[in-house]
């Protein structure tokens, strides 16, 4: 499967997919203890917006910023159609290696389902890319907390992570300073046919067949957070 050329033109087939997961909701309350007292929050790699919306509704000020225009478009859509925002947000077109906003920004960053792409995209230097990715973070939230979410496994009931991201998310948390807990985000479609032709448009026909085999319209995924704690105090009187 060509994620890239998915993310950079796929938004609505995407968004069908990202609309089923995290059925019980689990995602938020995993979120909120890191972001207490971090009120400015800028989020990489936004996508079609699903973390979006849920630091909107938790009431956090946000910067959403997202490379893909099909991807940006969507979230747009989606927050235009009152998709549960409650605070003020801003959308943003940017690369996560080079944000275009000043220092001290925000006092928290959140990457969700983003960085670990690189390290199958970029085999032989992806740890000085996403290294310059948490630099940015760094930067724009002046050494405040930085989450990062990724998949820790589609179609397993337990963390199941491929060897390569597991070398990945090692290295976030021996290297990079992230602790880790995990969570079930699981898919929820109408049909075990909408659940195979959603998740194979995205995972590939293999994953569609184990989705027929089993029967599943609930499939399985767990989802890791790695949270960085911020080194500095939140400045709450920064102008956005």
């Amino acid at each position: 499967m060509d994620y890239e050329q998915v993310y950079a033109h796929g938004g609505p087939r995407y968004q069908d997919l990202v609309a089923a997961e995290d059925a019980d909701d689990e995602l938020w309350p995993a979120l909120t203890p890191h972001l207490e007292g971090r009120p400015r929050v800028v989020e990489i790699g936004a996508g079609t917006g699903r973390v979006t919306r849920l630091l909107r509704r938790g009431g956090l000020p946000t910067i959403a910023t997202e490379p893909s225009a099909s991807m940006l478009a969507e979230a747009i859509r989606l927050a235009d159609a009152g998709a549960g925002a409650d605070a003020d947000c801003r959308f943003c077109r940017a690369e996560a290696a080079a944000l275009p906003f000043r220092s001290g920004i925000a006092d928290a960053a959140v990457a969700g389902w983003v960085f670990g792409h690189q390290r199958e995209w970029r085999p032989t230097d992806w740890r000085t890319i996403v290294a310059g990715f948490l630099a940015e973070c760094d930067r724009v939230t002046a050494g405040g907390t930085i989450i990062v979410i990724e998949t820790l496994g589609t179609g397993h009931e337990r963390p199941h992570p491929s060897p390569e991201l597991a070398e990945y998310y090692d290295w976030l948390e021996t290297e990079m300073g992230f602790g880790r807990t995990w969570i079930r985000t699981d898919y929820v479609f109408p049909t075990v046919e909408a659940a195979a032709a959603i998740t194979g448009d995205f995972f590939g026909p293999h994953f569609a067949a184990l989705v027929r085999r089993r029967r599943w319209s609930r499939i399985p995924e767990c989802t890791g957070i790695w949270v960085r704690p911020a080194t500095t105090e939140p400045a709450r009187t920064r102008a956005r």
